[in-house]
């Protein structure tokens, strides 16, 4: 992402501090192979006019045959959109034409089948919900650390590595360095962090603090909130772990796991294509094979880790839903239920 106080050469860890490099390879995922693009996308930029945008970008969207969400508000866009690669390039092309627009940061993977079932424009108040008035990564952001310079980040005993994701996305893969594991702040949703934060850093005792997330975007806010608040020595992984996924081997990589993402693929694998996770329908957390064999599983209804969350009536309107969607199904129709995701790419 483009930010005017930060040049290429303040804004990156300074590579001649490195005790190593990592050479210059790719891992792009193959696009021709596959029948849709999965696109995440942000900015952070004054978008005063942002209610006037709905449209034109709903309408955008449709023209082009593309689902997913983008949301807008005044300090931005936010958004995880699916569709061929043609009409995704078409898409980002027409996006970038808006003088604010310019200069996304922008993931790409792959996916067999459309992972979202409809496009929706959303207006909100931020684009990734931290509940801090006056956090402005336009005006104080960590300084970002490219892919190819992550694994010496993890592997310096002088940083302390956070994971600003929470506590289910984390059980399903992490970033493991030479030292330990990075930081769990055990978080539900986003808006703990700050409360984390207070509680478990110290800007005394930490004096280096690097972050990651999904896609960066939750970075941006992490970190703007840790120099607010006195930090002095504060990165982030430059387009979260989907872009370290996208650019670094698998034979250097120092990734553990799949990486949830916020759509119907549940997870991606380091080659960003479907994971092995399932999803449970009425909670939306990943699920395994194992956990399908439990007791407190029920497709569409309950799995271990919210059957005790929810009534016996929650559980009775859950299975009327799974019922429709079958019937749905048996009838060659798509069942568009309630979206639970809130993504924060």
């Amino acid at each position: 992402m483009y930010n005017p106080h930060f040049s290429a050469r303040s804004s990156t860890w300074p590579s001649s501090k490195m005790p190593f490099q990592i050479a210059m390879q790719t891992n792009r995922p193959k696009f021709v192979a596959q029948k849709f693009v999965v696109c995440a996308l942000y900015k952070f930029t004054a978008l005063d006019h942002f209610a006037s945008l709905r449209i034109p970008v709903q309408t955008k969207l449709q023209e082009y045959k593309i689902r997913g969400t983008i949301l807008l508000a005044k300090e931005g866009i936010n958004g995880a959109i699916a569709g061929t690669r043609p009409n995704i390039e078409r898409f980002l092309s027409w996006l970038n034409q808006q003088p604010a627009m310019r200069e996304l940061e922008v993931k790409h993977s792959v996916a067999e089948q459309l992972p979202f079932k409809r496009a929706r424009v959303k207006l909100k108040k931020e684009i990734v919900t931290m509940g801090v008035a006056d956090i402005d990564p336009r005006e104080s952001v960590g300084a970002y650390v490219e892919p190819k310079d992550w694994n010496n980040m993890l592997d310096d005993a002088d940083v302390l590595v956070v994971d600003t994701r929470n506590e289910y996305e984390i059980k399903v893969g992490r970033f493991v360095g030479r030292f330990a594991h990075a930081t769990n702040p055990q978080t539900t949703n986003f808006r703990e962090f700050p409360a984390f934060a207070a509680q478990h850093l110290n800007p005394a005792k930490h004096k280096k603090i690097a972050m990651y997330c999904t896609g960066g975007i939750r970075c941006e806010k992490s970190t703007a909130f840790l120099k607010q608040q006195g930090f002095d020595q504060v990165y982030h992984l430059k387009g979260g772990i989907l872009k370290y996924l996208e650019q670094i081997p698998q034979s250097q990589s120092k990734w553990q796991g799949e990486c949830f993402v916020f759509d119907d693929r549940v997870t991606v694998d380091h080659q960003l294509r479907k994971g092995s996770y399932d999803q449970c329908h009425a909670c939306r957390l990943p699920i395994t094979d194992q956990d399908k064999q439990s007791e407190k599983y029920q497709a569409g209804v309950s799995c271990p880790a919210c059957f005790e969350r929810s009534t016996k009536a929650d559980k009775a309107r859950y299975a009327e839903r799974e019922k429709q969607v079958k019937l749905a199904q048996s009838r060659g129709q798509d069942h568009i239920g309630p979206e639970k995701f809130n993504f924060l790419f």
